[in-house]
């Protein structure tokens, strides 16, 4: 079980980290992991539960394998020591790159879940287990965002995990 202490004390530093500087978001299915960096996101409580949704473009890597997932890893800086990481990460495509390579990214295993976790130290994890996914709808999106975010029509299919476990490294 998740520490609620610990989950709604860094809520604000997730939430303005995730939008300011990035996150990683690593997935496995079998043998395979990669991770991407995600700048959108919601951390907060749904169904009585802590949750952290995020999303992902059915056109990404990743969305090969969280789809074969039951679970996924996401890894918030805390300061700007990965930040060049974080940029190659959402630029560089794990279909072409071994990213934990490319990077010096160690994996180790999670405490509650299958997925693996980025080792580096000044970092809060979430681990997460799969409760539900929805792929958006465009017929309910607003025009405004539609035209700003989607002009592609490259939707997002949207994981929502519940927080198994968080914690800094």
């Amino acid at each position: 079980m998740v520490d609620f202490k610990l989950f709604t004390e860094d809520l604000n530093v997730a939430i303005r980290n995730l939008h300011e500087k990035g996150a990683f978001l690593t997935v496995k299915a079998g043998d395979e992991v990669n991770t991407m960096t995600i700048g959108w996101g919601n951390v907060g409580f749904q169904w009585g539960k802590p949750i952290f949704t995020v999303l992902v473009r059915k056109h990404r890597h990743t969305f090969s394998i969280i789809e074969k997932a039951d679970n996924f890893t996401v890894t918030i800086p805390l300061d700007d020591s990965l930040k060049e990481e974080i940029k190659f990460c959402g630029t560089k495509s794990g279909r072409d790159y071994d990213k934990f390579k490319e990077c010096n990214l160690k994996l180790i295993p999670a405490k509650t879940v299958d997925t693996p976790i980025i080792e580096k130290s000044n970092v809060l994890t979430y681990e997460c287990k799969i409760v539900y996914k929805q792929e958006m709808n465009p017929e309910f999106l607003s025009d405004s965002i539609k035209s700003s975010s989607y002009p592609a029509e490259d939707y997002h299919v949207l994981y929502v995990g519940e927080v198994e476990a968080c914690y800094k490294l």
